[in-house]
This record gives structure tokens, sequence and C-alpha cells, in this order.
């Protein structure tokens, strides 16, 4: 018996096909300071972008983005990979840690995409992050017990929004 997973398109008899469910669950709109050159390597680009601020809505979080974290990125060719790591805090209180790690690339074969009527992503752009979140507050726990997907967009010059999706 292998251990391998089927790729056949059609589940057994009497079973649905599986396909992975995403809930929103939150959205970061984390406000920024201009971005920092940091220099060139060999065929890449890295800059700093401070994060100075901002909000966290949703069902289920809200709170604040701490000033003091940033997003390091580096640009090879056309594709920028992201690394940002800053600190929300929760409407209780609690402090949570998040390292977001992503990609942006423009030019791809990406649709429009809403949820709802908002538009959480726009034709030929590619700007998805997996955020892995620490705390130690109960009440926020499975944060750090959840696989999560972002879609990020930019809200306005100064402004990213991730709208973050907890993977069922």
């Amino acid at each position: 018996m292998s251990d391998a997973i089927s790729t056949e398109p059609n589940a057994p008899e009497g079973r649905a096909p599986f396909a992975p469910a995403l809930t929103f669950a939150f959205e970061i709109r984390a406000h920024l300071a201009p971005t920092l050159h940091v220099g060139h390597g060999d065929g890449e680009r890295t800059e700093f972008t401070p994060i100075v601020g901002g909000t966290v809505e949703g069902p289920l979080l809200r709170g604040t983005v701490l000033p003091g974290g940033g997003d390091w990125s580096n640009m090879r060719g056309r594709v920028c990979e992201l690394d940002a790591r800053y600190l929300l805090q929760a409407e209780d209180g609690a402090v949570i840690d998040i390292v977001n790690r992503g990609y942006y690339h423009e030019g791809t074969q990406c649709p429009d995409q809403y949820d709802g009527d908002l538009q959480v992503s726009r034709a030929g752009v590619y700007y998805r992050t997996s955020p892995a979140f620490r705390t130690d507050a109960p009440a926020h726990r499975w944060l750090a017990e959840t696989v999560f997907v972002g879609l990020a967009r930019e809200a306005a010059s100064d402004v990213v929004a991730i709208r973050m999706y907890a993977l069922a």
C-alpha cells in the first residue's frame, strides 16, 4: 500500500472529493514608514520597511499593530521575497508575535479575487503570505496552533492590508 496522496479527481464511492477550506479570521492593516535601502547583492536588492502601527479587525481577532517591527524584502529578478516580523496587541491586552513570510510579483496569471464585495487581490499580482504566530495568552493560543494564508494588497500608499484566512 502506498503512502502517497492520491491525485485522482474522483473520491472513493460515497465520499465527496476533499478540498481544503479557508475561513476569514481577521485583517491586519499595517502602517508603513518609508522604505530603507540596505544593499545590493549578486542579482538582488535588499530593503527594510518599518512598520509603525496599524489595526487588526475581524470576527476572530481585534486589536492593534504595535510600532517597531518591519519587513525585510529581497528582490531577485521580478520576484520579491518578504520576511516581516512585528507584534500585535489584542483588545484584551495580550501581545502576539507574528512572523509573516511571503512573495510579491506582478505579471502572473492571477485573476481579480473578491471576498464578498471586497477585492482582495487584483489581476496580474501575486501577493501572498504564510504567517506564524506566537503567544502564551490562553485566549489566543489558537493562533499558534492554526495554519493561515494571507492575501495582501496595497490599501493606501503607506498601508498594506493582509486578510488572514485560517486553513480548516
